[in-house]
Formats: structure tokens, sequence, C-alpha cells
């Protein structure tokens, strides 16, 4: 068994800092869980349905019929199933021997564990930091300068703590530049300026915030002997979205009464995106991006009486009092007291259209809100997006939207203004899970059942089509502005933090990141169930769900749990199937991402065993299906996010470095990316091998 590091921070009991957990998501995991309904179980759906399901698992395959009469399978010989390649179960469930080579695109010796200041990466590696916050990117903006920082610079520089990432090709004579694309979740003002003051920020330091969150958009040279980048600075694509930049509202929900203000009558102008987690890159050359923990710039839900609106904020986490940042001081918006609907306009998929630097991005509310953690689409046969999104809360719900419209192909002015519609009609659903084992056989431990797999099937329950509902009680327009409370009442299942949903390109599986849920099987919580089998989970698992393969639209579904994650020593983990003396520990899954090859690669936030974060590929396919081996870990008190994995090189955002309890700009607790006696700065960083071949291969 291997020898665990020692816990490097948290007195919460988390592998989060405190001061972490205070700027990124307002302390959520230290208030009561919102989601309060009484809505089934996994469990107790297992408990009812178990003498039926007993048949199903004498079969080969995991079969599920749905409302049409189609079946959804994990492997097999049928044709309409899942498995696009023949060979990716021919180990069953992944019972690879762990013998001979590594599969194509993980070919490289694994980075051990460890807490070393700096980005690790496998011997034979080099890297380099593409952009750091503060670089100037847009014309005009100054040389970043923390002690001389001001909101109108800041407003033309790479902003703080970059998360979801995308790059996207110029072509032409630009063919060795690309255009990348970054969220930035949220500010850490402790971090960002000398002297803060949490209890009163200044009005020049709470416009600089607002100026640090948002989105850039920034051309990235590559050199033509290795895999690295470096950022074009005040070339003419590159653009800065803040929290004051104007979005619209658009979809089915625009312009209804609950996303009015009194600044906007219309429904359809907003200001700013907030907390932009993960995202997507979809088929038509646009980016998708999550709002994610918007709740916790929003102050005096406390103060609301009327006790339908009071329930709508509960539901939502919304602060009672004053919020960390205090933004409500300086612009009423963000008081609920004061401007109620002005939180609705927050917590949607944004999409945005990277190519066209005057273009307003949109907010689409046919998609849902909520805690959106990412947004991925894939195409059905005949050419409708269907995106897939989880809401990052304990024991919330993952989700997904099909499109009524379908993808134009070219590049004409015709083919783009139709597919910047696509995402505003169609049907929102939400997921149910049964699993096909007895309940007996899950005490909270982790044990694989007697059938040796977590696994069963599932169903797409609607939500809203357009402007029709399909949740009683409720209007098309309260569906999509209230989600999670539509999903409360068709009895969506409840998971263990559904935060990147990503369908492989190749299989059309679809891998949801679940990365931990500390409260399960609490007193008054839920307890273990197939999909989420360990109480008190505080390293997380993968769920593999399986549609038909060309027709993802279909609302049946098979499912099994790929990883869970954990020290492979540990008896409760599982790697599908694989050795697990072969393999990396690995804790809190998060982001994910395929490589050219059909690996999955996996950022963790919050790592449980004692190392730093990092990013993890693993085989999804063949006799080496399981086998995962860590690639890289991120500095001090850093998270690991938008991996982005090419041919030639890897990308990831190193998020929050030095965010450790204690630090400030003058107690700084990491010296990267700079070194001593400079200022910490998230940053992006390229890594690629040495001899200019490939990655893994």
């Amino acid at each position: 068994m291997r020898k665990l590091l020692p816990l490097i921070g948290n007195p919460h009991g988390s592998g989060r800092s405190a001061l972490t957990c205070r700027y990124r998501c307002g302390d959520a995991c230290f208030h009561e869980v919102p989601n309060t309904s009484d809505n089934e179980y996994a469990g107790d759906v297992i408990a009812r349905a178990y003498s039926r399901r007993s048949m199903l698992r004498s079969a080969a395959v995991v079969t599920v019929a749905t409302a049409a009469g189609s079946a959804v399978a994990f492997g097999g010989s049928g044709a309409q199933t899942a498995n696009a390649t023949p060979t990716a179960d021919a180990q069953g469930a992944g019972a690879g021997s762990g013998s001979g080579q590594a599969a194509r695109g993980l070919r490289f010796t694994p980075v051990a564990p460890n807490t070393d200041d700096k980005v690790t990466v496998p011997a034979g590696h080099d890297q380099n930091v593409v952009i750091r916050w503060g670089d100037p990117i847009v014309k005009g903006a100054p040389a970043f300068n923390s002690a001389k920082q001001t909101a109108a610079a800041q407003a033309g520089q790479f902003g703080y703590n970059n998360d979801f990432l995308s790059l996207l090709p110029l072509g032409g004579h630009y063919e060795r530049q690309q255009l990348l694309v970054a969220n930035h979740e949220y500010t850490d003002e402790n971090l960002m300026f000398k002297g803060y003051d949490p209890a009163n920020p200044t009005r020049e330091q709470v416009e600089i915030a607002w100026a640090a969150h948002g989105l850039s958009v920034v051309v990235v040279q590559e050199d033509h002997r290795s895999g690295k980048l470096t950022a074009v600075t005040r070339h003419q694509l590159n653009r800065r979205l803040t929290a004051t930049s104007e979005f619209r509202l658009t979809g089915p929900a625009a312009g209804g009464a609950l996303l009015k203000t009194s600044a906007d009558s219309t429904g359809t102008k907003v200001l700013g995106t907030l907390n932009n987690c993960a995202g997507g890159t979809t088929p038509w050359g646009t980016t998708l991006h999550g709002e994610e923990n918007f709740n916790q710039y929003f102050a005096n839900a406390g103060l609301v009486t009327d006790p339908v609106e009071a329930a709508r904020l509960k539901r939502y986490g919304m602060t009672t009092g004053a919020t960390e940042r205090k933004w409500e001081r300086f612009d009423k918006r963000f008081d609920v007291a004061q401007e109620p609907n002005e939180s609705h306009r927050f917590g949607w998929v944004v999409e945005l259209d990277p190519y066209d630097p005057n273009s307003t991005p949109r907010k689409r509310t046919a998609l849902g809100r909520f805690k959106h953690e990412a947004a991925q689409p894939r195409l059905t046969e005949d050419g409708r997006p269907v995106v897939y999104m989880g809401d990052d809360e304990r024991f919330d719900y993952f989700y997904k939207f099909v499109s009524a419209r379908q993808m134009k192909k070219g590049d004409s002015r015709a083919a783009k203004e139709h597919n910047l519609t696509l995402l505003d009609e169609g049907t929102l659903y939400v997921a149910k899970l049964t699993g096909d084992s007895p309940t007996g056989q899950f005490d909270g431990s982790g044990k694989l059942p007697s059938d040796g797999e977590f696994d069963g099937s599932g169903v797409w329950i609607k939500l809203a089509t357009g402007n029709v509902s399909h949740v009683e009680g409720m209007t098309a327009e309260e569906v999509y502005v209230f989600t999670r409370q539509a999903a409360d009442k068709v009895g969506a299942t409840k998971m263990d933090r559904p935060e990147d949903v990503e369908p492989s390109p190749r299989t059309g599986r679809v891998y949801v990141a679940l990365t931990n849920n500390t409260d399960r099987g609490k007193a008054g919580k839920a307890g273990a169930d197939e999909a989420n089998p360990r109480n008190l989970n505080k390293h997380g698992q993968i769920l593999e769900l399986a549609e038909n393969f060309d027709d993802p639209a279909g609302d049946g579904f098979a499912w099994r749990l790929f990883l869970v994650a954990g020290d492979p020593g540990d008896p409760s983990t599982y790697f599908a199937g694989f050795p697990k003396d072969k393999v990396s520990p690995i804790s809190c899954p998060d982001n994910v991402a395929f490589d050219p090859h059909g690996n999955l690669w996996i950022s963790t936030d919050g790592n449980q065993l004692g190392s730093h974060d990092g990013l993890f590929g693993v085989a999804t396919a063949g006799d080496r299906r399981g086998e995962l081996k860590q690639f890289l870990t991120v500095p001090r008190g850093a998270e690991t996010c938008g991996p982005l994995v090419q041919g030639k090189r890897v990308l990831v955002a190193v998020q929050h470095p030095g965010e450790i309890d204690g630090a400030t700009v003058d107690n700084p607790q990491s010296v990267w990316p700079d070194g001593p006696g400079k200022i910490v700065r998230p940053s992006v960083v390229s890594v690629w091998r040495k001899d200019g071949r490939d990655i893994g291969v």
C-alpha cells in the first residue's frame, strides 16, 4: 500500500484551503445543503425495483429500454449501441492485466505525488507559461504593475483565476496561430491587493475585481519546433469581457417578468458574467461558458419576506446577509432586497463567438439556470446539438439539452447566423438513475456489489420544451429560471457534485466528474446508493453513461461507474477493473477532456491524499481500460483547471496558486510562477515533449 503524504492545509477537513472556500464559492460546503427536496434517491428506486432488475443482471450487457422501445447498451454486438469501437469493451468492464505497453497517448512516465511549489511534468517534457494574470492583451492596455493596478488597466489585461480553456484554429496564413479562450472564475482579493481589508474594500478594488472576472480571448503563437505557445499581445481579435460588459439573454425565458429589473425593463440585457468555471467548444466554432457559484455575489436574501421568493433564493444558496466582497455597497444590483430579479440573470450558459470581437455574448435560457460547471455539445446523426451539463452542488443533478434545430455547415454568413440560434429552441432534461443491485449491498463503504460493477439504467426526464412546461405547477419560464426546483419536482437523482460532463468524440459515451460529497450518509442526508456508493465521500468518482450513438436525443441510457477515486490501496477504489497496483492515486476529479486517441484526461480540485492537485490520463477502451497515469502536478495551493490535450501539447490553467490560509500579498505561500519577491499570478501553462514528438506516443 502506498504511503500517503501528510495533508496540507485545511482544518475544515477538505483538500481546499479555507481561503479558497471563502472566495471561490462563498463557503458553500459549510452552509446547509440547498436541496432539501424529498424526491427519491437512487437507493429508494433500487429497493422497489430489485425483483424486476434481478433478471437483467444475468444478461451479458446492461440494456435499458427507452420509452420509444429502442435499446441502449454498453458493448455488445447489436447495432445502434453507444459503443462505436468494437474493442472498447473487449475486456468487459476492464480486466486488463496491466502488462505490456500503455495505451497510445499515455506512454509517459507518471509523475509521483508531491508537494513541490512548481508545475511538475514527466521526464522528457518541457513547459512554459503562456499568459499570466495581468498580462496586457488588448490595444492600449498597460504592462502589469500590481502596485499601481487600476480597473481600466485590468479591463485590457488577462483576467484572474483562469479556468476553462479552448483553442480554436485561425487557418490561412495564420497557420501557426490559434485563438485561446479562457474563463476567469473568481478573484481572491487577499492575494491581489497589498493591505486588503475584507471588511472595507475600496471602490477601486471592487472595480478592479469586476474587471478581473469574465472571459479573455487572446491569439497565441506556436513554436514550430515544439508545443510551446506564447501570447500575441494587442492582436485585433484579442478581447476582454468583464462583470460590467454587455450580455444578451436569449431563448424562451428572455424578456419574461422574472428577468426584468429597474435598469432593464426588457429582461434581455445583462451587465457581466460571473464565476465562469468550465465550458465547452461547439462544432460551429463558438465557445460555451458555465456561470457556477454566482449566488455568492448577491447579498441580503435574508431580508426578503415573500415566502415564495425566499424559498427560491434559499434553493440557490443565496447569501442571507452581506457578501464576502461587499459589492452590494457599490452597486445595488448585487442586493436582492433592492433588485430581486438581478440574481435570476446569472447562472446560465454563455455562448461567445470568439472570432467576432464586436459580437455580444448570449446567455442561453433554454439550457436552464443552476450552478453550471460546464456545457459540452455533440451532434445527433441529423445534426442537432445535444449539450450535457452538471450542477456543482452536493445532492444536485445533471442535465442535457436537445436542440430542435440542425446545424448548418459552412462559413457563410447565413450559416453562422443560423447556428447562433441552435441553443435557443429545444428540450431540457434532467437525469434519473436506477441501479441494478439490491440496496443491501451498499453499506457506504464502496464495496463492489456481487455482479462486480456499479451500474444500471436511467431515463432523461423532460422539464420544458420551448414555451411548454412538462413540470406540474410550474410555467415554462419558471422551469428555466428555477430549474433546480423543477428537477426536484420530477424526482431527479441526487448526485455527489456533478461537475464537468463530456461526451467522447469517438464513442459518444458521456463521462460525468462527481467531485465529492462529504455530506452523503450524514444524519438526515441521503446515504450510499449504486451511483454514489460511499458515505462521507471525500474522493469522488466518474460516471460513464451510454446512449444510442447515432441518436443521443433519446430518453434512455445505461450507466456505470468508470472510476471510484482515492488511493489505490483503499479497497473502496475502482479503476474500471484495471489492476490497482499499476495506477496513480487520484482524488476529487473536476474537469475532464479527451485527447486525439480517445483517452480521458482528468484534472483534480481539492486532493484529499496529501499531494498537490494534478492532471491524469486514463484509457477508456481496450485491454488498458482503467489504467490511470498522473501527467503533472501544480504548485502550492493551486488547482488544475481547463485541461486541453492536442497532439503536441497539453494546456492547463493553474488556478489560485498560493491560496493557502493566512496568505496575503505581504505573506505569500507560493513563489510561482515568477519566483521570490514577485506577486503570485494564476497562469496558463503549455507542456510538450522535448523531442518534438506527439504527447504519449
